[in-house]
């Protein structure tokens, strides 16, 4: 090992690492997420010829969400999506998994043709108008992987207007699933009254155009033409008025615009900083969202509905659109929704349209007050309580235990801010909610671990993670699963524990249960010969990693771990594999001291990573180096429940050295 020509610096405190910048914990979370999913770990289920292809990170709440989408044989695979979560060091804290076994040896050679099966998927509606897309998918939804054909189909069913999904089976022309893309649910308004709008100017003439998001407009819905003209002033005042109807709607998008970002730091509506055009005409008591627009309709008194909660609402569908996952399954769609539109609304609070948990009370659609009563959902005939029905109900019927979970949260049972009092299912009382925006943030950062098979059991796992993760102190948490338990949503065996203050680890939040504590206790300390005093015993290394020379002293004792060092290309390891039981908070500790004669202070040449069974936990370099040793401490509690394979890796490049020197490690349980 070559000695650096500096002199031996004496140990000194710990330095306070320099804030991770957004954009580099994006890229830490991508490259960890990489990392962990090249080496195909048995929580994915993966198959020899599968594929992945990971999307867009999306940051929220200093957490880092890493979306993946599935392939087997190039085709796409539906239930095959997952989300890997890292704190802002690229550390990987929890998993979400929608498929459940492995896809392997499926023929892709389909019994059908593309033209049977479009034909197959227009006979589930009343009348087509067109075919958007036929495409040979892997459908993995439910039960064992089958090769289907998926359509999506645009015409009316009994309900009224319909962009219809078909999976198909490719070999025998059953349907597998269908899903509904329409998503039913300064000017004067008819309902917010006199309020500031954004619009834009374009040479003499003004158009109902957000001007910093120009994909954000109010049109005719009889003509898509967004709504123009020579002067900035807006509407009548009259509900049945396109216009005004207009009004109403861009405010309120406004609105929830601004929202998403206070609130949430969520970029625009589907989160790259989009929307949709908002058409107000439709000749329905209805107003809807189908992945291109929102459409919104007239009550039974020919006003346009345009109001904080069904404008909110319907914008929410497309965030749930185009946050992971796609729409919410199992009948949790319309709660979903219902919580944008209720945040919208609180954020407004606008006199004419204050927040008070109704949906839909300022339009009256059909003359008889508000659609759904987020603080009891029966008042409008909904249930308040799950059960076993709820996934096979109607659609915005099982929205019910979603909206009455959302306000025990927000508000509790006895709000003395001159909300409602609401009752539980399970008897309780005195629950105390944390308030709109902070139950918003947990719903929201959920849904950022949400797949595919999302439901309302996995949003308990996915709210309590999420709360977990928002308050180290369980404070959230225990609010959250009060909530849900208050609305008789069950216990999960994937749910995260959080014990007196300091939050035990989330279990990888899986299709299926997660292993519950067998073999070993949470207590102790799991690295034989931590210190290396006993020299290389028990450790795997490169040779002369573990030595006893001044040149680099020890953290304490003689010995200590000295990888590279060299100024020349060059990699050294250092490895132990330890047994950590299942249910166990794991957490690895080590003093790392970094010497370096790079100059830089911008680039990594050198690097040390930190690995757990071929996965990246952290990484460091050149740029941290510091004089004398850091106490560095990663969370390695995603690896419970199994052997753990320790692996520090320190890589050079071709000049000017680094050492990294790692002395009295630990992995210790609790």
């Amino acid at each position: 090992m070559v000695v650096a020509a500096t002199a031996a610096t004496a140990v000194s405190p710990p330095a306070t690492p320099a804030p991770v910048t957004p954009a580099a914990a994006s890229a830490l979370a991508a490259n960890s997420a990489a990392s962990l999913v090249a080496g195909k770990p048995a929580f994915l289920h993966a198959g020899s010829e599968d594929k992945f292809v990971q999307r867009s990170v999306v940051s929220s709440a200093g957490l880092q969400f890493v979306p993946y989408e599935r392939t087997y044989r190039d085709l796409r695979v539906l239930g095959g999506d997952f989300v890997i979560v890292t704190d802002a060091n690229g550390q990987v804290t929890a998993t979400s998994v929608a498929q459940e076994q492995a896809i392997n040896g499926l023929s892709t050679t389909p019994k059908l043709t593309k033209a049977q099966a479009e034909k197959v998927a227009k006979g589930q509606l009343k009348t087509v108008s067109g075919v958007e897309s036929t495409d040979l998918v892997v459908y993995a939804l439910d039960g064992a992987p089958r090769l289907a054909y998926e359509s999506t189909v645009r015409g009316t069913s009994a309900e009224g207007v319909s962009r219809l999904t078909v999976d198909v089976d490719a070999l025998t022309g059953a349907v597998l699933k269908t899903r509904e893309r329409v998503m039913n649910g300064s000017g004067t308004g008819w309902i917010n009254g006199s309020v500031t709008i954004n619009t834009t100017l374009s040479g003499s003439t003004y158009s109902m155009t957000d001007p910093s998001m120009t994909t954000l407009k109010c049109q005719d819905a009889s003509t898509n033409t967004t709504f123009s003209g020579s002067d900035d002033v807006w509407g009548n005042g009259v509900g049945t008025n396109k216009e005004t109807g207009c009004v109403d709607a861009l405010y309120v998008a406004q609105q929830e615009k601004a929202m998403l970002s206070s609130w949430l730091g969520r970029n625009g509506f589907n989160g790259s900083g989009g929307a949709w055009p908002i058409r107000v005409g439709l000749n329905d008591q209805n107003a809807y969202y189908d992945g291109t627009q929102v459409q919104i309709g007239k009550n039974t008194a020919g006003n346009w509905i345009s109001s904080a909660d069904v404008v909110g609402h319907e914008l929410g569908h497309g965030i749930d659109d185009t946050t992971p996952g796609g729409i919410s399954n199992g009948n949790t769609q319309e709660f979903v929704a219902d919580v944008f539109g209720a945040a919208t609304e609180a954020y407004a609070n606008n006199p004419n349209d204050p927040r008070d948990y109704q949906v839909g009370e300022e339009i009256n659609l059909v003359g008889s007050g508000p659609i759904r009563y987020m603080y009891n959902p029966s008042l409008a005939g909904d249930d308040n309580c799950y059960s076993s029905s709820i996934p096979g109900e109607e659609v915005h019927a099982a929205a019910g235990p979603g909206n009455h979970w959302f306000y025990l949260l927000a508000e509790g049972t006895n709000p003395t801010n001159g909300q409602p009092t609401s009752s539980t299912c399970n008897g309780s009382s005195g629950l105390v909610g944390v308030g709109i925006q902070t139950a918003t943030k947990i719903m929201y950062n959920a849904m950022l671990m949400k797949t595919s098979t999302s439901s309302y059991l996995k949003y308990r796992t996915w709210t309590l993670t999420a709360a977990k993760a928002l308050d180290a102190t369980c404070g959230l948490f225990n609010k959250t699963k009060a909530a849900w338990d208050a609305v008789s949503v069950p216990a999960q065996s994937a749910d995260p524990t959080c014990t007196g203050g300091t939050p035990s680890p989330s279990p990888t939040a899986t299709g299926s249960p997660s292993p519950t504590p067998t073999g070993g206790t949470c207590s102790g300390q799991k690295l034989l010969n931590p210190g290396f005093e006993s020299g290389s015993a028990n450790w795997t290394a490169t040779s002369g990693v573990i030595d006893s020379s001044t040149s680099q002293p020890s953290h304490s004792g003689t010995y200590k771990a000295w990888l590279d060092g060299y100024g020349t290309t060059h990699t050294d390891t250092l490895q132990q594999a330890v047994s950590i039981p299942a249910g166990c908070t794991a957490t690895l500790t080590f003093y790392l001291h970094i010497d370096t004669a790079e100059t830089t202070t911008s680039t990594q040449y050198d690097k040390l990573t930190v690995t757990v069974n071929g996965a990246s936990v952290a990484t460091y370099s050149n740029l941290n180096k510091a004089a004398g040793y850091v106490l560095r401490t990663v969370n390695i509690s995603a690896y419970a429940g199994g052997t753990a394979t320790l692996k520090f890796t320190g890589t050079e490049d071709s000049s000017l050295q680094t050492s990294f020197v790692i002395d009295d490690t630990a992995i210790t349980l609790s």
